[in-house]
């Protein structure tokens, strides 16, 4: 290992990739933006790589990235681990920290989550949500033992495996009383209603934008961009709003009648939900019971 890499750099890498900036990691290690800056600078310095590649004011992990932050978290957690078995002796509760995507985290994941913890009273759940880009970083780095939800772009892929539970739909929510569902419905009728469509990095937006382009509605302007099951249910209820979002999402909602959807000429296919796990994680009886609860 090169000597001129320090724990300061390490650390400061892996801040950044998992806030997606300078700023936000400076936040987090509670030192100053520059000095943030200057520990990355010098780390790619000596490993003569680029490490992140900038999309707007994010920084994104590229491939080179992808790898140091893979092996490197790993190191970290188990200098960490070995910290904490001198200091404290071995945990009394085994611990999993599941990062949950909306697809999941209303229906699926919690039912599972009573068979395992039934199964395994002992072992306690910490479950994280966020952007998708957010919890595979935290997957890579080792503060997630695994990713539920949509599976991510191949080119996300990288030091990460899947394995497939479902396919996902995608529907056109609206309120039981909306005026559409009164008369035949036809694409075109969108236009005369408010629109919640997912924003802009959102696992279902290509599914979304794909429809209305294919019904000749490209240049739409939506009413809100959301993925949130509170916000986008209550709109939904109070008005006319139409809200495009993954079906398994407002599963309870549809199964006792709150909301709807419109009956669209062929489903929006989102594609594979499932289980994301680093590829070097060993299964041990916790993360083997979750998948088998999952399944």
């Amino acid at each position: 290992m090169n000597s001129q890499i320090r724990f300061r750099h390490i650390h400061g890498f892996l801040e950044i990739a998992r806030r997606g900036s300078l700023s936000a990691a400076a936040n987090s290690l509670n030192i100053s933006q520059p000095a943030v800056s200057k520990n990355l600078r010098e780390l790619e310095d000596i490993l003569g790589k680029q490490l992140f590649d900038r999309t707007g004011r994010r920084l994104v992990l590229n491939g080179a990235g992808r790898v140091f932050q893979q092996h490197s978290a790993t190191a970290m957690l188990e200098l960490k681990r070995a910290q904490d078995l001198v200091r404290n002796g071995p945990a009394e509760k085994t611990r999993l920290a599941v990062g949950l995507m909306p697809s999941v985290a209303t229906d699926r994941f919690p039912r599972a989550a009573l068979r395992f913890q039934a199964a395994f009273p002992d072992t306690i759940l910490r479950i994280a949500t966020g952007p998708n880009w957010q919890l595979l970083n935290q997957l890579r780095d080792g503060t997630l033992d695994m990713v539920v939800g949509r599976m991510p772009d191949p080119g996300k892929m990288e030091g990460l495996s899947f394995q497939q539970l479902a396919v996902e739909e995608v529907v056109a929510t609206v309120r039981p009383e909306h005026p559409l569902l009164k008369s035949r419905f036809h694409a075109d009728a969108l236009t005369v209603y408010p629109l919640i469509v997912p924003p802009m990095g959102a696992l279902i937006h290509p599914v979304v934008n794909a429809y209305l382009l294919n019904n000749g509605l490209q240049n739409i302007q939506p009413a809100f961009e959301n993925v949130s099951l509170a916000f986008g249910r209550k709109v939904v209820i109070l008005s006319d709003a139409i809200w495009f979002i993954s079906k398994s999402v407002i599963g309870d909602d549809l199964l006792s009648g709150a909301l709807t959807t419109l009956p669209l000429k062929s489903p929006m296919l989102a594609g594979a939900v499932g289980i994301c796990l680093r590829e070097n994680t060993v299964l041990g009886d916790e993360i083997s019971g979750l998948i088998a609860a999952l399944s």
